[in-house]
This record gives C-alpha cells, structure tokens and sequence, in this order.
C-alpha cells in the first residue's frame, strides 16, 4: 500500500497568497494555479488584470512540475531542436510547459503538489512561483 502525501486546501491557499503578495510587489498581475501531486487542480486564482491565455499555462505549467516533477524551466534548453527532449512540449495534448514558471512543492522529499503562475516573463512567473513556496516553507 502507497502512502502519498499531497497538498490539502489549507496549503494551497498560502501557496496563492504568497504568490499573489510578490506579484502584487513587482506589479504584474497573474494566474496562479496550485495542484495536487498528479497534477489535479487544488485551487486558482486570476488576479485582476491577469491574461486570459495564463488561465490555461498557469494549470498547466502546475500540472507539468507535478507530474514531471520538476520545474518547467528545465524543459527549456531540453526542448530545443536537436537536444534530448525535442518535441517534449507536445506531448500530452500540448499540456506539457517548457517555459518557466511551474514548480513543484516537495514535502519530505517527496512532490506534494505544484504550483503555476502565468501572465509575466517566465523569470518573473518563477519568481512569483517560488515566493508561493517560501510562504508555504514560512508557515
């Protein structure tokens, strides 16, 4: 028998706040969107102002560092043509993200979840990912 661990509610809403408080600090509003570690949605959030086409990369983006689990960002380099993972970013019906800014939540060394935020550059939706993380880390 597995025993999984796995976000609850609770965390993923501290996840969204902390992502939402940095972007509302760098002033680019975002989707953010927490998973469960099979990349199942938990919880959303669209900032007002957040794009409409984020909508989809932000559960995406979480739905790839879950299953994957892994950041997008290193799908970039491996995505490219030539390198070991071209093509990658087509798999599973194109949900597959190669762009920063999915990161996957670890609890006791294991994925518990991820998170995705989308709507700035992919530095800038890693950056506003992992601030969700520090404030879940932070309790």
């Amino acid at each position: 028998m597995l025993t999984i661990k796995r976000l609850d509610i609770e965390e993923a809403r501290k996840l969204i706040a902390g992502a939402r408080a940095r972007a509302d600090e760098i002033g680019v509003p975002m989707c953010i969107a927490v998973t469960d570690e099979g990349g199942n949605l938990i919880a959303f959030e669209r900032m007002d102002g957040g794009k409409i086409t984020s909508i989809t990369l932000a559960i995406d983006k979480a739905f790839t560092a879950a299953a994957a689990r892994k950041p997008t960002h290193e799908y970039g380099t491996a995505s490219q043509p030539g390198a070991p993972a071209y093509g990658i970013a087509s798999a599973i019906g194109g949900r597959l993200m190669v762009v920063g800014g999915g990161l996957p939540v670890i609890a006791g060394g294991e994925v518990a979840g991820a998170i995705g935020v989308s709507s700035g550059t992919p530095e800038q939706d890693r950056e506003v990912a992992q601030a969700g993380i520090d404030a879940l880390a932070a309790g």
